[in-house]
């Protein structure tokens, strides 16, 4: 399976890019919608944080593709804190 393989919408699939894209850097709800086709983020992340990741989430304002704010948006990131 390929993490970059945006078309397959299953959940395992959805997952890996999730985690690939966390380990490069922080993640918002807006880029895992539109970067990843990810239309669930908070439900991927669930799981992830069910399987053992430590991901945290800070809200902040993000601006949209069409250039709308969003006052306040999940940003996701794995935790480096034992």
């Amino acid at each position: 399976m390929s993490i970059t393989d945006i078309s397959n919408t299953s959940t395992s699939a959805q997952r890996a890019r999730i985690l690939a894209s966390l380990q490069a850097g922080p993640l918002t709800t807006v880029a895992a919608r539109d970067e990843l086709n990810v239309m669930h983020p908070a439900a991927r992340i669930q799981e992830l944080r069910e399987a053992g990741y430590p991901i945290r989430t800070h809200q902040r304002p993000v601006v949209d593709a069409q250039g709308r704010t969003h006052k306040s948006v999940a940003v996701y990131y794995l935790s480096t804190a034992a």
